[in-house]
């Protein structure tokens, strides 16, 4: 496919597109079986969300660094600053701050079975959010402006950060739902 010309991301969507969804021959007993695709997405999402992505993402960055001078240089810069903390802190206090008002203005709530706590570790995961981000910033500088880079740095940092920090908040709320469940049982 590649070698005639078409693009491997082509490629691979039609290749997806000859996976099975569904189990061939529904009978009681496999009416709960998943399908070929379901197996599929459950034994490489690992590997696609624990090292193609992040790998992907690195590399079409294109970040240069420029040694410890580059991460200085990025630490203190004031549009770097400004994106990490908007995709960890704007992007947690936008989720969380949408999401109350929907609950408090119109007839939407939240399931009973989900906290705020639960939904704020959900909101900072939304952080992570890096591909549009750096199609915004390779649109928003030039190549040649020092933001160009830092930015794309502050971008993947941001992410990272969120990422650490939503699973922190997310494998306590999982503890506590582990406790509670416990205690109702026993």
């Amino acid at each position: 496919m590649h070698a005639s010309g078409i693009h491997a991301t082509i490629a691979g969507v039609l290749l997806g597109l000859t996976v099975p969804v569904r189990v061939r021959t529904r009978t009681p007993e496999t009416h709960d079986e998943e399908g070929l695709a379901e197996t599929f997405e459950h034994r490489l999402r690992p590997l696609s969300t624990g090292v193609a992505v992040p790998v992907f993402a690195f590399f079409s960055a294109g970040v240069a660094l420029g040694g410890w001078q580059g991460v200085r240089a990025t630490a203190t810069d004031p549009v770097a600053i400004g994106i990490a903390v908007g995709l960890v802190a704007g992007k947690t206090i936008g989720i969380l701050g949408t999401t109350w008002l929907l609950t408090r203005t119109t007839r939407a709530r939240l399931d009973p079975t989900v906290g705020w706590a639960d939904l704020a570790g959900i909101a900072v995961l939304g952080g992570i959010g890096f591909t549009v981000s750096l199609l915004v910033a390779e649109l928003s500088f030039a190549a040649s402006s020092p933001h160009h880079d830092h930015a794309k740095v502050a971008i993947l940092t941001g992410s990272l950060t969120a990422a650490v920090l939503a699973a922190i908040v997310l494998r306590l709320r999982n503890r506590h739902h582990r406790r509670r469940a416990i205690h109702r049982v026993g």
